[in-house]
């Protein structure tokens, strides 16, 4: 599905944001792509999609070239950007002007979605709120049943039952065939979604393991007392502190403590 190998990219006169990244993705996963601020998620999610092209090294999307930009390849593959922009149309001419383009789109499941996301179909789209026109996009996106589906901070501007929907749908529209990166900083809003993690720290990827590999080599809990536990890693929290113990469990695993571990260099791997 996704292939990379050695890749370098930068933003014109900065230092380099990647250098020898390589890692690879297969179908029938729901992602999530974490990083500190700066660390390139939405530059690699670009350079996936074929938005951005890398200086070195090589870069396979379902078989194509993404900076190609081939039809065979545009038309299986999603990208919802943090920032967007929607024409001053309503929402039946926008499905009319841009569903063709997906052969797979699914004109009952784009219904279905915006009924469970409250959008009437007669809306303008111009005249949406922020979080109208997001829910709308979501919808689109996983309406076009494209194997690649690419979303940057699909959740921000939701509210909390809107963020509760967005899990459910997502959940329940994909296919065995179909990859989903997610790139947010709201790790709450998709902990329980995703399968498998990529952490990008340094240029480089720090983590990339599946959920059920992290829940047989971690324990994720909370403790009082850090002598009596030796955890690999902690935090304060009230009462205590919430901590990564070696050897696997049952407890639901923390990717936001997990994501603070390898992000400060403790040897998680």
């Amino acid at each position: 599905m996704i292939n990379i190998q050695s890749l370098e990219f930068s933003h014109r006169k900065r230092e380099k944001l990647f250098e020898n990244l390589s890692f690879s993705l297969k179908p029938g996963s729901i992602t999530g792509l974490l990083g500190k601020n700066g660390a390139g998620k939405t530059s690699l999610l670009k350079i996936m999609a074929g938005m951005l092209f890398p200086g070195k090294g090589e870069i396979e999307v379902l078989g194509h070239q993404p900076k190609k930009r081939e039809p065979d390849f545009l038309k299986f593959v999603y990208y919802l950007p943090e920032e967007f922009y929607l024409p001053a149309t309503s929402v039946r001419n926008y499905l009319k002007a841009n569903s063709g383009f997906y052969p797979n789109f699914d004109q009952e499941l784009m219904k279905y979605q915006m009924q469970e996301f409250e959008i009437p179909v007669e809306n303008r789209l111009d005249k949406m709120s922020y979080g109208q026109k997001k829910k709308f996009l979501i919808s689109f996106s996983l309406a076009t049943k494209c194997k690649l589906l690419i979303l940057d901070e699909p959740t921000n501007g939701l509210d909390i039952p809107s963020k509760a929907t967005f899990r459910k749908l997502l959940a329940g529209a994909l296919t065995k065939e179909q990859l989903v990166l997610i790139s947010t900083h709201q790790v709450k809003d998709v902990e329980n979604l995703i399968d498998r993690v990529v952490i990008l720290n340094n240029g480089q990827v720090m983590m990339d393991k599946g959920i059920l590999e992290i829940s047989d080599q971690f324990q994720f809990t909370s403790v009082k007392d850090l002598n009596a536990t030796n955890p690999i890693y902690h935090e304060p929290s009230p009462g205590g502190y919430r901590a990564i113990l070696p050897g696997g469990g049952d407890s639901q695993i923390d990717i936001e403590l997990l994501f603070n571990a390898a992000t400060k260099g403790i040897k998680l791997y």
